[in-house]
């Protein structure tokens, strides 16, 4: 599988407008890898009120934009529910913060498997600009199945 649209993206995840965060899968590795982007552009609701003199896009959705690149991972790697699934983020370590996304960045996220267990993933997550790593974070997940 290489590369997710919009249409097979909201296929897998459950998030909508304004909190679907990942605009296009550029490349997967089925169990290791997925490189998405994330279009910022300064129409996102968010920078009405951060900060409105200097918009700035706030650190918790670049980890939740790369909670879903990595929760778009394990959905295709882990196909067993079908459309009866659910990625649940499970915790987060080793978050950083190293330069400020704004309006008209291109935000790419990178996910990779370090390691996985019945269900649970546990991925270390990259957000880069211009190829400079803007945020990193080392993320959780665990894949269930919800009601049919």
């Amino acid at each position: 599988m290489s590369e997710l649209n919009i249409q097979d993206i909201m296929k897998r995840l459950p998030h909508r407008y304004p909190f679907l965060l990942v605009d296009r899968v550029l490349a997967v590795e089925v169990g290791k890898s997925l490189h998405a982007v994330k279009n910022v552009t300064m129409n996102e609701p968010f920078f009405q009120g951060h900060f409105p003199a200097m918009p700035v896009m706030p650190g918790v959705l670049i980890i939740e934009s790369l909670a879903q690149a990595a929760a778009l991972l394990a959905f295709v790697s882990e196909d067993k529910y079908g459309e009866n699934a659910a990625v649940y983020f499970a915790g987060i370590d080793k978050a950083r913060f190293r330069k400020p996304v704004t309006p008209g960045d291109r935000l790419e996220l990178h996910a990779n498997v370090s390691r996985r267990r019945t269900g649970m993933w546990q991925m270390e997550t990259q957000a880069l600009v211009d190829g400079t790593e803007v945020a990193s974070a080392l993320l959780m997940a665990t894949l269930r199945e919800t009601a049919p």
